[in-house]
């Protein structure tokens, strides 16, 4: 299975939305929102809730995609988003509003490299770890 890499731009552009609201307002319950969104996406990054806005509004108007991603990279790196945001929003939620703004900052810097640039670096993370298990192997 691969996916749309146009995608998972867009959906790390909402991400990178959600996460400035997180820190201007530090509504803990709203990085909890994002940390679910994470864990669905890392389980099946078809059936994360921005992959299905971006099928029903935004690919329609695009067209097929020239080239293809493939899903592990793209699962770790939703379990990365999921691990950070879910000790943000502990933080948050707990009072320890540093630790949630720690997280939430280094999540939103993943997210707005990918949504601008199109460097994920949860991607990369999962690429070089291969690397080394195969060359440790």
């Amino acid at each position: 299975m691969e996916l749309d890499p146009r995608g998972q731009r867009f959906a790390a552009t909402l991400t990178s939305v959600v996460l400035v609201v997180v820190l201007a307002t530090g509504w803990g319950w709203l990085a909890l929102a994002q940390a679910i969104v994470f864990a669905i996406t890392a389980a099946d990054p078809r059936r994360g809730p921005y992959a299905y806005v971006y099928r029903a509004f935004v690919l329609p108007r695009l067209g097929p995609p020239a080239e293809r991603e493939p899903v592990p990279p793209v699962r770790f790196a939703q379990l990365v988003g999921f691990s950070f945001m879910a000790v943000a929003s502990v933080g948050y939620l707990s009072g320890v509003t540093t630790l949630g703004v720690v997280f939430a900052a280094f999540a939103l810097l993943a997210a707005f490299l990918n949504a601008a640039f199109g460097l994920c670096l949860g991607c990369e993370a999962y690429l070089a770890i291969r690397r080394l298990s195969a060359r440790n192997a």
